[in-house]
């Protein structure tokens, strides 16, 4: 629940490329399907309407907008929070070892919740039995993803440590 709020109808977890205890061939992932992967699945569960673009200011990321007023959010830590859409959420950062998405999305009716923390190998995914379930069915995610029962204690995926 530190990345996203206990307000969503199901949660689950989804590894970054070439992260986790799979096999040797999980390094070779290759990041920009899964970003792409990412993208298509939220936009299948978004109405058309703009998203909100959240960039973690960690004093060394790409927060791709510098001169602009940030926002507290979290443990108050400081983001640039944009309204934009999928096709910014792709492009707009340059690739870091997480990729070149956002560290938050949402749209706006805020009906699903994407979030990875700054120190995490793993993005925390809130919304609706439908959107869970197509990471899970996703062919370029689908092994990284899982659903996530929020009463355990730690919702950590298997092989990671949470910091």
């Amino acid at each position: 629940m530190s990345a996203i709020p206990p307000v969503f109808e199901v949660y689950a977890t989804l590894e970054l490329p070439g992260t986790g205890d799979h096999d040797a061939e999980s390094l070779l992932e290759d990041p920009d399907r899964h970003d792409a992967g990412v993208l298509a699945v939220l936009s299948e569960h978004a109405a058309a309407q703009p998203w909100w673009l959240g960039y973690f200011d960690t004093g060394g990321a790409d927060i791709v907008f510098d001169n602009v007023q940030k926002v507290k959010l979290y443990s108050d830590w400081w983001y640039v929070l944009v309204e934009a859409g999928p096709e910014q959420a792709g492009v707009w950062r340059e690739r870091e070892w997480k990729g070149v998405l956002p560290d938050l999305m949402f749209p706006a009716d805020r009906s699903w919740l994407v979030s990875t923390l700054w120190d995490d190998d793993w993005t925390c995914i809130g919304g609706s039995h439908g959107l869970v379930d197509a990471f899970l069915a996703h062919p370029d995610l689908r092994h990284r993803a899982r659903e996530v029962d929020l009463s355990l204690a730690d919702a950590t995926p298997p092989g990671h440590i949470a910091m």
